[in-house]
Parts: structure tokens; C-alpha cells; sequence
């Protein structure tokens, strides 16, 4: 059953995943980055431990996520998983290949 909830959410550009196999992953993942990709209001009512925060909404966002390391893996999340989606499109374009995504976002945890 969870290999089919994979297979439905997975997509060529990031991987998406629920909060489970989100954190399992990510703490088996040396030198992953843990990418906030909410607002300032968002991340001042809470955010997880080690996050790095680039505003999606703002302006300098694709500025900023160009001085980021393309080979690095990056674990995105937002409040709801959707912003952090279109996050991880951008990226890919932009030509990072380890990404993945938060199914659900921070409200899911």
C-alpha cells in the first residue's frame, strides 16, 4: 500500500512524500538541507529544527535558491505542500536533482 501512495505522488522533476518517510529519509540522507520555504509569519509560529528559510513569495526567491548548492539533496516543505511542490518545480528547472517534497507540508505533522 505504500509503495502504491509513492508511485502515485512521484513525479520526474522531485520525490513526494508523507511525513513518515519524509523524516525517515531525511535522517539517512547525509548533508541533506531541510528547505522553509514559507513566509517569515509562517516559520515565527514554528518550524522544524535546522531549517533553512527562503521565502517562496518573495521576490528574490529563485535569486536566492541560485546561491544554493545544485548537488546537494533538499527535504522542502510549506504549510500544506503546496507551495513546497512548486518550490521543488522551480529547482529542477533550475537543475537541482535531489529533491523532495513534504506531502501535506508542516500542518501534516
Amino acid at each position: 500500500m505504500l509503495n502504491l501512495f509513492k508511485t502515485l505522488f512521484q513525479n520526474a522533476a522531485y520525490e513526494n512524500l508523507p511525513p513518515t518517510d519524509f523524516w525517515v529519509q531525511l535522517k539517512a540522507t547525509p548533508d541533506a538541507v531541510l528547505l522553509d520555504v514559507r513566509t517569515p509569519s509562517e516559520v515565527a509560529a514554528g518550524k522544524l529544527d535546522g531549517a533553512k528559510n527562503i521565502d517562496f513569495q518573495h521576490p528574490s526567491f529563485m535569486a536566492n535558491l541560485s546561491k544554493l548548492d545544485k548537488e546537494k539533496t533538499y527535504f522542502v516543505y510549506c504549510r500544506s505542500g503546496v507551495r513546497s511542490a512548486n518550490a521543488c518545480r522551480k529547482m529542477h528547472e533550475m537543475g537541482f536533482t535531489n529533491l523532495v517534497n513534504l506531502a501535506g507540508g508542516y500542518i501534516s505533522l
